[in-house]
């Protein structure tokens, strides 16, 4: 599962960083390709946003759970 999760983000990201890549690179956009564009990057945030809110619980949580085992080991 942690892999699909991982090519999930990684793929997001990807197209993130396309969609970002032809923003810059064109000199006009077809207006007709903006609106669904900034629909797709939205939902390619959205995903890689989650992802990393989760991978930083799960740490807080690793790192909190370390603390109390060091305070126990005292």
């Amino acid at each position: 599962m942690a892999d699909s999760t991982n090519e999930s983000y990684q793929k997001n990201y990807a197209k993130l960083q396309e969609i970002a890549q032809k923003l810059s690179n064109s000199e006009e956009i077809d207006i007709d390709e903006l609106v669904p564009m900034v629909d797709e990057a939205t939902r390619a945030y959205q995903v890689c946003q989650s992802r990393i809110e989760a991978v930083e619980a799960a740490l807080n949580k690793r790192i909190a759970s370390d603390n109390d085992s060091s305070d126990n080991d005292e």
